[in-house]
């Protein structure tokens, strides 16, 4: 991977090779500069009681479209992680994919700054969320 714009090609092969990520069965569906779509396919494995589609899979969704976002404009070799998220809960979904979609609002130097929304594929608006994230030296350890 490159220090430039990264492709849609580049963008899955972050997801395929962060093992953290392999349980939810994220795709990159779009991407553009300073957006990401996400997929989020049903699995039932990602319920929460009473069949609901659970809200640390939409949370988890929106903070890694968002990680993708920054990328899009930094590219893949600069490290960032979340500093901030707030979620809004609007809908539930159930038994249907989700698409989460990120924007970065706002790019500076060491943080950045966007939203993201999760929507059903046939229940619509899911979650708004917005998020900070700060970009970190991989060499520090405090």
């Amino acid at each position: 991977m490159t220090d430039q714009t990264p492709t849609l090609a580049d963008l899955a092969e972050v997801l395929a090779q962060t093992a953290f990520l392999k349980p939810y069965g994220f795709t990159v569906e779009a991407c553009a500069p300073g957006s990401c779509t996400l997929r989020v396919p049903f699995d039932p494995a990602l319920e929460r009681p009473g069949g609901i589609v659970s809200g640390m899979t939409l949370m988890g969704a929106a903070d890694v479209a968002m990680w993708l976002a920054i990328m899009t404009r930094r590219g893949t070799r600069e490290h960032w992680v979340t500093s901030d998220m707030k979620t809004a809960f609007l809908r539930s979904a159930r038994q249907e994919d989700v698409l989460c979609t990120a924007s970065v609002l706002k790019l500076g130097h060491r943080s950045a700054y966007g939203t993201a929304e999760c929507r059903g594929a046939t229940s619509g608006l899911l979650a708004h969320h917005v998020l900070t994230y700060a970009k970190v030296d991989p060499g520090r350890t405090g």
